[in-house]
């Protein structure tokens, strides 16, 4: 009983919120916090104990930057984007008390999903700002020409197996499209990896992923043979996105000391070289190409 009566009272206790570091509070302490996903070759990984990748090179640039020293923290994806937001830039997780990022990457900058409102007409993000587009990002198709000679629409995947990861975009959209026709071929892997594999094993004849996850495994396959398919997907909602990040609303300097920076990267070409590093096609994000 003593137990149990211990339980409740710690349950009934308040959580304390993580405190947001103001921007002075930052550059005092001589560090960053970045907060990137985990497990996400290309952009944020671990290879032999050490951190790796588009966003973590990005990350030691912003804070060199700064003149700061970066420390990562590592993202588990939770179900939604706004998960992630609340437990690492405006509220914290309840497993992680009093720890919160200076910043998130990889965050679409879509004024849609900054202005959504909740069940009850409240903005969902109104505690973030997301700000600093870096890169563009879309879906892609890549195809075993020795299997599939090209892949002159998404219809041909009527013949031909195409692997995608379960419970993905590709796996509704290919699923779903032209009334479920390309479904009994539309083989799920756990993710884009084991899908590219699959079709190097001759399992599947394509893939369909985010262009950045299959360039850098066709850049590490180095197989000539495997190639990208040019062309659109009919009915796809969004094929293309811009990404970038986000800070909490009080930041705002620290979001425009950030902006500043990766438009010097952009400009300058240094954030096309972080990409090519990792075999990575770079696409400038809209509000580049609006400009030219």
């Amino acid at each position: 009983m003593r137990l149990l009566a211990l339980l409740v009272c710690l349950l009934c206790l308040p959580v304390a919120q993580a405190q947001v570091r103001p921007y002075d509070d930052i550059l005092e302490s001589g560090v960053l916090k970045v907060a990137v996903y985990e497990n996400f070759a290309p952009y944020s990984f671990q290879e032999a104990g050490q951190a790796r990748g588009v966003d973590l090179d990005l990350a030691k640039a912003l804070a060199e930057g700064l003149d700061l020293k970066l420390e990562v923290l590592w993202v588990t994806p939770g179900e939604k984007l706004d998960d992630d937001l609340r437990n690492f830039i405006w509220k914290g997780h309840y497993l992680r008390p009093n720890v919160l990022a200076d910043v998130m990457l990889r965050v679409p900058y879509d004024r849609d999903y900054a202005f959504k409102r909740n069940d009850v007409g409240e903005l969902a993000n109104e505690l973030v700002v997301m700000f600093a587009p870096y890169q563009r990002e879309r879906w892609q198709v890549a195809y075993d020409s020795r299997r599939l000679p090209e892949v002159p629409s998404i219809g041909v995947f009527q013949f031909h197996p195409i692997g995608v990861e379960l419970e993905s975009v590709p796996s509704f959209y290919l699923t779903s499209v032209f009334g479920g026709r390309l479904s009994r071929n539309t083989h799920h892997y756990p993710g884009p990896q084991a899908a590219f594999e699959g079709m190097r094993k001759g399992e599947v004849d394509a893939v369909m992923a985010l262009r950045g996850e299959l360039d850098y495994m066709q850049h590490q396959a180095r197989d000539p043979q495997i190639k990208n398919a040019d062309n659109t997907y009919p009915n796809l909602g969004q094929p293309d996105w811009d990404i970038g990040m986000a800070v909490h609303e009080s930041n705002r300097q620290l979001a425009n000391a950030l902006e500043a920076e990766v438009d010097t990267l952009v400009r300058d070409g240094r954030m096309q070289k972080l990409y090519a590093a990792y075999g990575l096609r770079y696409e400038l994000p809209g509000l580049y190409q609006d400009v030219e």
